[in-house]
């Protein structure tokens, strides 16, 4: 018998297909729409406004007339705000993983872990929003008073990505309007209905209108509607997740208006697994940080390395592992490995699997694409004979696809492991302390997981070094990146 669960809303009203500029629902000027797409069937689950420049421009003329107020008023005021969006958001929980699995395909249980998780992040920063603390500085002279204050940076541009829309929303916008800011954002054409629901549940929350606009965009009009963003001198800062071409042109193309920038772009995470590593536990590290959301994540293990003396004891038990997981579409209660979001996403992986097959990897588990499910669906695969010249270690594969490394020494796979313009995450298992603190130091990368697969937190910081780009999302340097210095000095105290 087929256990199956039911992905309708019992809450209609969160599946919103509107832009929300202004405080109102309303359509693209141009009333052109385009097709949000099941991954699991294909199947059509909404239309929203494929929008164009002029309703670019309507979004930020309602943050810029909504600014001045949010940004005067009092930090507790908007910290409870901010709590009652969170309490909204966990108590539609539920509905909000059933709407996240249907545009995006990951299982339902693991959609609704990412409510909480983004919900973790809207009631850390309603928190941190009365923390936002300035200085005061001894001042070389009794005649004065020197202070340095916190001020928001202004209007605040999001453009996030499709494979966690609902936390990276929260991410972003959460600490945009606990500093003061307020908010233009384009979600991901392929799952821009969770930004939409936490949008709407934001404005039922009390946030006030032309605080938090969004827009959506086809893939073809997204250039278009962030253009006029980045033009725009009353857009302060750009937040930006998703590919390093695309934050190397928002970089360049925000240099004419100075913007601030936090980007968070690609990965290439390594995976290492040392001699004296607790084998057990590396196995279901790399589970619980290779296979979310079906190796669709930016900090996914992208090259794994283990030590030749415990190579094939950890590559039997990780194939056994991988074997046994369950591939199917979220309204089946027990998948753990959903479709991929788009066929392109399907033939990357593919790509990666052939160029690994050609080049003397072989498969213990896998391998191959799972059309009796649909033509989305790829088995997680486990390759061994794995060398840095496939291109399954030189490019983010971004799927269920391990490829295993054979090393010898700690040298030899820190050099491995940094050679590559990335720099997101890095993970590594070891009992040794002194080889512990010596591969911390040693990694070129924003992010460490020592004996841990599950990195993230609300409270940490997240981001990047080299070509994955910089700033930092969560944490209090999180808030900080929506804020900037203001220097006072009051002179004639004598």
């Amino acid at each position: 018998m087929i256990n199956a669960i039911s992905l309708d809303l019992t809450q209609a009203n969160l599946l919103q297909t509107l832009n929300l500029i202004g405080g109102r629902w309303q359509a693209a000027q141009a009333a052109q729409e385009f097709e949000v797409l099941d991954p699991a069937d294909g199947s059509v689950v909404a239309r929203v406004p494929d929008s164009a420049a002029c309703d670019a421009e309507a979004a930020v003329q309602a943050a810029h007339t909504a600014f001045p107020a949010w940004r005067d008023m009092p930090a507790k005021e908007r910290a409870r705000l901010l709590k009652r969006w969170h309490d909204l958001v966990i108590e539609h929980q539920d509905d909000l993983g059933r709407l996240l699995s249907r545009e995006q395909g990951k299982p339902w249980t693991e959609a609704r872990g990412e409510i909480a998780y983004a919900a973790s992040y809207i009631e850390w920063f309603a928190e941190e929003a009365t923390r936002a603390n300035g200085d005061v500085i001894p001042s070389p002279v009794s005649s004065r008073q020197m202070l340095v204050i916190k001020e928001p940076a202004g209007i605040i541009a999001a453009i996030t990505p499709w494979n966690f829309p609902a936390a990276m929303i929260a991410r972003k916008i959460a600490p945009a309007l606990a500093a003061g800011c307020t908010v233009v954002c384009k979600p991901a054409e392929d799952a821009p209905l969770s930004a939409l629901a936490l949008a709407g549940l934001a404005l039922l929350a009390g946030i006030p209108a032309g605080v938090l606009n969004v827009v959506t965009a086809s893939r073809e009009r997204t250039p278009a509607v962030v253009d006029v963003w980045l033009d725009d001198a009353r857009v302060r800062k750009i937040s930006f997740t998703g590919s390093t071409p695309v934050g190397q042109h928002l970089a360049r193309r925000s240099a004419d208006t100075l913007k601030k920038l936090s980007l968070e772009l690609g990965g290439n995470a390594p995976f290492i697994v040392f001699e004296d590593a607790d084998i057990d536990a590396a196995v279901e590290g790399l589970m619980a940080a290779k296979f979310r959301n079906a190796g669709q994540t930016c900090v996914s293990p992208n090259r794994v390395y283990v030590h030749e003396d415990v190579h094939d004891a950890f590559a039997a038990q990780l194939a056994r592992r991988v074997g046994a997981l369950i591939v199917g579409p979220a309204r089946l209660a027990d998948s753990q490995i959903g479709p991929m979001i788009n066929q392109r996403a399907v033939e990357k992986v593919e790509s990666h699997l052939h160029d690994a097959l050609a080049r003397g990897a072989r498969v213990l588990t896998g391998g191959r694409r799972l059309d009796t499910l649909g033509p989305r669906y790829m088995a997680p695969t486990v390759l061994v004979n794995a060398d840095p010249s496939m291109a399954c270690c030189v490019e983010e594969t971004f799927g269920p696809l391990v490829a295993i490394q054979r090393f010898a020494h700690e040298a030899e796979v820190i050099a491995l492991a940094n050679d590559t313009p990335y720099g997101l995450a890095a993970y590594f298992y070891s009992q040794d302390v002194r080889r512990i603190w010596r591969v911390t130091r040693a990694l070129e990368v924003g992010l460490v997981g020592i004996n841990e697969g599950v990195l993230t937190s609300e409270a940490a910081p997240f981001g990047g070094v080299k070509a994955s780009g910089y700033g930092r999302e969560g944490s209090v340097h999180g808030l900080d990146d929506y804020m900037h210095l203001k220097y006072v000095c009051q002179g004639g105290l004598e």
